[in-house]
């Protein structure tokens, strides 16, 4: 199969790109392939909503690049956060041309949420589920475009570079170069080719690499572990963002966020004595960036003896409180939680990863012809924690920017025809699925209990060891059977917890989501992993 644009991965940065690249070459041909349902996505997730200066009267471009900025803990790009504040509020006007609808006030006005960092009221919001009305509102549009093909249960097994010609590719080679991808065809259970001018990876976090995440099944790290294969540039994944309140359910994955607006609307955390705790830890109190939040519940927990603490919205106004968040209400109804009458029992879970594929201001990777943006990608907006509600935004901004840039090149590039088919030989049907199944439970064991929110050195280097275990019997698993789908993303959450660990490993301070007890200490000389 050819096609003259791909894209991988159908949440908001994918469609978004989808979109624009359709509409500016109705002539050329836009596949948008995805591992499960097109709606099954991170985005599908986000339950906050959107950052963007929208009330230039009692807010501004440089508190938001500020706020941003402080999140970060030195390790943004400046650069990048002017673009993607400024650039911001015009692609969310675009989503709402979309058809995407936004919570207004009695008269008129976008009603206006807070969360933790903001120094002003500047995110728009659908009730509790802005990521899946954003997600309704792209798809909607994507069926009125006759140029693009969405491929569903189609899972990429790895990109194709040089390597797949026979070349010599190392992470010194300047020429790697992506021609298109190997697909699992979940239909068929044939792996195909599928070979593009342009490919786009917009396939999300990794969240599945811990026991414990508010992400969906499918967030595996896919494209961070396949361009990290192609000899790719990787960088800062040690920054692992734990949303500090996971409804407290054990044993269910994932877990049900309860989304930092119930805080920014007035919701206050306390421990098992009843005490709000917070502000011993900052003066922001329960709207502190998170990476201090989860600490300070890690903290609590442990210094309690408890698995949680609570939320309490009991003094919050009932009517709003159901209008604003209506999912939430009736998910702790269905679990015998009346949130007017009791806390809500609350822990810190994976949520995001600020680090990913190195890219430039225009989504470009360090391989050819291959662009990513979404949480797959690093920017260099988040630095060392992510400003809440920035992700939705970042990647409107890098879709289009990607689009933009993407657009120049495609009439300059051609197919390669060369690409072999994919090759079977000497494999066989996987004969215990446990193999799989127990691998990945061992993975998310060992990363959150020594990779978690607080970090040593010791725990590090145990980490690495179990990994280097995991990782010699999956390739060994790999070289004998046939592919499938669980078996590729075993592979790819143990390349993404291996690149944490490192990361991890190689900074010797404790700086934003990244806190190691052995390094208390910030460094002066402030610096990125490229791993």
């Amino acid at each position: 199969m050819q096609t003259d644009f791909l894209v991988i991965g159908s949440g908001i940065a994918g469609l978004t790109y989808a979109l624009k690249t359709a509409k500016q070459f109705p002539d050329k041909k836009i596949t948008v392939i995805t591992k499960t349902q097109a709606d099954e996505t991170n985005t599908k997730y986000a339950q906050g909503g959107i950052a963007g200066v929208w009330d230039e009267a009692k807010d501004s471009y440089d508190k938001h690049i500020e706020d941003t900025l402080i999140a970060g803990d030195g390790l943004c790009n400046e650069h990048i956060v002017e673009i993607v504040v400024k650039e911001g509020p015009e692609r969310i006007k675009e989503i709402i041309a979309y058809g995407a609808e936004f919570d207004k006030d009695d008269k008129g006005a976008y009603s206006l949420g807070k969360e933790g960092g903001h120094s002003e009221n500047r995110i728009l919001h659908h009730k509790d589920v802005t990521g899946k009305e954003m997600e309704r509102a792209l798809l909607n549009e994507l069926k009125n475009i006759k140029n693009i093909e969405l491929l569903n249960h189609c899972f990429v097994v790895d990109i194709i570079t040089q390597h797949h010609l026979g070349f010599l590719v190392t992470k010194s080679t300047l020429d790697i170069t992506c021609y298109g991808v190997y697909v699992l065809n979940l239909h068929t259970n044939h792996i195909e080719k599928i070979l593009a001018k342009i490919i786009l990876l917009a396939t999300g976090g990794c969240g599945q690499a811990y026991r414990t995440t508010t992400n969906p099944r499918i967030a595996t790290g896919d494209g961070i572990a396949m361009v990290y294969r192609a000899k790719g540039k990787i960088e800062n994944m040690e920054f692992i963002q734990f949303h500090p309140t996971a409804l407290y359910e054990p044993g269910i994955s994932p877990s049900f966020l309860i989304t930092e607006a119930v805080r920014g609307d007035g919701g206050i955390l306390r421990n098992k004595n009843n005490e709000a705790f917070m502000e011993r830890y900052d003066a922001r109190k329960d709207l502190a960036p998170r990476d201090i939040v989860a600490r300070a519940i890690d903290n609590e927990m442990k210094r309690t003896g408890t698995e949680h603490v609570y939320l309490d919205c009991r003094h919050m106004d009932k009517e709003k409180f159901i209008h604003h968040f209506p999912n939430i209400y009736e998910k702790c109804l269905s679990i015998g939680i009346d949130v007017m009458q009791q806390m809500i029992p609350v822990a810190p879970a994976a949520h995001y990863s600020c680090g990913g594929i190195k890219t430039d201001e225009w989504g470009r990777t360090s391989i050819k012809n291959l662009y990513a943006c979404g949480e797959c990608a690093s920017t260099g907006l988040h630095g060392a924690n992510r400003l809440a509600s920035n992700s939705l935004l970042e990647a409107m901004v890098f879709g289009h920017r990607c689009y933009l840039d993407s657009s120049e090149q495609i009439n300059t590039l051609s197919f390669e025809n060369r690409i072999p088919d994919w090759n079977v030989t000497g494999t066989s049907e996987p004969r215990e699925m446990i193999l799989i199944t127990q691998s990945q439970k061992e993975l998310q064991q060992i990363m959150s209990d020594y990779v978690g929110i607080v970090r040593t050195d010791v725990r590090l280097e145990r980490a690495m060891k179990r990994l280097d275990l995991l990782f010699s019997e999956t390739e060994a698993l790999y070289r004998s059977t046939k592919v499938s789908p669980q078996l590729c993303e075993l592979r790819n959450l143990i390349t993404v917890g291996y690149l944490i660990v490192k990361g991890a490993e190689f900074r010797k301070e404790s700086r934003g989501l990244h806190y190691n007890t052995d390094h208390l200490q910030k460094s002066e000389i402030l610096q990125n992993i490229i791993l």
